[in-house]
C-alpha cells in the first residue's frame, strides 16, 4: 500500500483499464476509421470516370449508396452492444462519426435518385413516392434521419438536454427497420442480402430488448 501510494505521490501514471486505450491511440484509430469509411465513396468518385462501374453506372452508384447507408446504421447501432460486451468503452467514441456517415451515403443516395433517376423532376418524383412503396418507405427513413444529424453536436445535445436528446435520437431504431423494409422491398427475387441485413438488425434490437427487461428487474 506505501509502495502504491509513493507511486502516485511520484506522478507515475495508474494501470489502464482492460480495453482502454490511451487518448493519442482512441484519435488515430479514429482517424484511420475516418478514411475507411469514404472508401465506397472514392471508389464510385474514381469509377465513374474511369467506366469502372459496370453497364449500369447509374443503378451501381443508387444501390452502392444505399447499401453503405444501411451498413453505417447497422455499424452505429453495434457500438453499445460492443462497448458493453467486450469493456471497449473507447467505441462509444465512434458512434457519432459513423451515424454521420451514414447520413452521408444516405444524402448521396437520394441524390443519385433525384437526379441521376429524376432529373430534378419534381412532379415525378412525388408521383414515384406514391406509387411504390419502397420509396415512399425510404423516404420516411430519410426524413427520420435528418433530425438525427442535425442534433448531433455536443451544442444540440446541451441546448435539448440529456432525455430529450436520447429520447429523439431513438428514432434511429424506427428507421433502421424503415431502412431494411426498404431494401427488402426493393429487391424482386433474390432477399438473401436484405434477409440478412434483418437479421443483424433483429439481434442489434433484440440485445436491447433483453438489456431493457433485465435493468426492470433489478
Amino acid at each position: 500500500m506505501a509502495a502504491a501510494s509513493a507511486e502516485i505521490r511520484q506522478g507515475k501514471p495508474r494501470a489502464r483499464k482492460p480495453g482502454a486505450l490511451s487518448p493519442k491511440t482512441v484519435a488515430w484509430t479514429k482517424a484511420i476509421i475516418f478514411v475507411l469509411c469514404l472508401g465506397p465513396f472514392a471508389r464510385l468518385l474514381i469509377g465513374a470516370p474511369l467506366d469502372l462501374l459496370g453497364i449500369n453506372p447509374i443503378e451501381t452508384v443508387r444501390r452502392s449508396t444505399g447499401t453503405w447507408t444501411l451498413v453505417f446504421v447497422l455499424a452505429t447501432l453495434s457500438v453499445t452492444p460492443l462497448r458493453r460486451l467486450t469493456g471497449w468503452h473507447w467505441l462509444a467514441r465512434l458512434r457519432r462519426m459513423l451515424g454521420l456517415y451514414a447520413f452521408f451515403y444516405a444524402l448521396l443516395h437520394l441524390g443519385s435518385y433525384i437526379w441521376l433517376e429524376q432529373f430534378f423532376d419534381g412532379a415525378a418524383i412525388v408521383k414515384d413516392i406514391i406509387k411504390r412503396p419502397f420509396i415512399t418507405i425510404g423516404s420516411v427513413a430519410f426524413a427520420m434521419m435528418v433530425p438525427l444529424a442535425v442534433t448531433s453536436t455536443d451544442a444540440m445535445v446541451r441546448r435539448l438536454g440529456g432525455k430529450n436528446w436520447i429520447a429523439l435520437h431513438r428514432l434511429v431504431y424506427v428507421l433502421a427497420i424503415c431502412g431494411v423494409i426498404h431494401y427488402w422491398w426493393l429487391v424482386k427475387r433474390d432477399i438473401t442480402q436484405p434477409a440478412i441485413y434483418a437479421l443483424v438488425l433483429m439481434v442489434l434490437l433484440g440485445y436491447r430488448v433483453v438489456a431493457a427487461l433485465k435493468k426492470r428487474t433489478l
